[in-house]
């Protein structure tokens, strides 16, 4: 199914429409403030899984990423932030920046790779911000394609609903996305490192 949902002003039954489906474990393709992506309840460890089949993903050794409404979110699911990645992480958000943190106790077990780590994001895309606040939990999402498939990630919804409409529970339609992936900084390490350029320049 592909639904059209207004980019700047999200209509709220549209919203609740797509939070029943996460809900009942559907997995969705959704736009972020960089490029569209593949998203499920980040509670739903069975959506979880069905990500993982589809992407030909092991959660143990993949890098999943958590899209939250705000940094107190972040907190929640992420090992204890010390102040320079806090300051760090608000300098830039919301953005596309995708931020390596360790993970915390709160995180699926499903999640907990090998390298105890996750991939957190506060996305300024008004849809996918709406989707958060009303599931009242992160999701968790992952590109479309593997970053080393493809020289340039699909943007037009219509090409995505055609290409992936019998592989997801529903298409979002908010409007062209973009096609460069965020950029990905490592804080897991002192200092932090930013380990892949997006389209935004990051403040340090």
């Amino acid at each position: 199914m592909l639904l059209e949902i207004h980019p700047e002003n999200p209509q709220g039954r549209y919203i609740r429409q797509v939070t029943d489906i996460l809900k009942d474990g559907g997995i969705i393709v959704i736009p972020t403030d960089a490029v569209y992506g593949i998203a499920c309840d980040s509670s739903n460890q069975k959506a979880i899984g069905k990500i993982g089949r589809l992407k030909n993903l092991d959660p143990a050794k993949a890098l999943f990423t958590l899209l939250c409404e705000d940094i107190a979110q972040v907190a929640q699911y992420a090992w204890q932030l010390d102040n320079q990645v806090f300051k760090l992480i608000k300098r830039n958000t919301p953005g596309p920046f995708t931020f390596i943190l360790k993970s915390g106790r709160a995180l699926p077990k499903l999640l907990l790779n090998r390298r105890k780590t996750i991939g957190v994001r506060i996305p300024a895309n008004r849809i996918a911000q709406a989707i958060i606040k009303e599931l009242g939990r992160p999701l968790i999402s992952t590109s479309l394609v593997a970053d080393d498939d493809i020289h340039q990630y699909p943007n037009d919804p219509f090409d995505i609903h055609e290409e992936y409409q019998n592989r997801v529970d529903l298409v979002i339609d908010g409007g062209l996305g973009g096609l460069d992936p965020t950029a990905v900084v490592d804080c897991t390490q002192t200092p932090c490192e930013i380990i892949r350029q997006g389209p935004v320049e990051f403040i340090e």
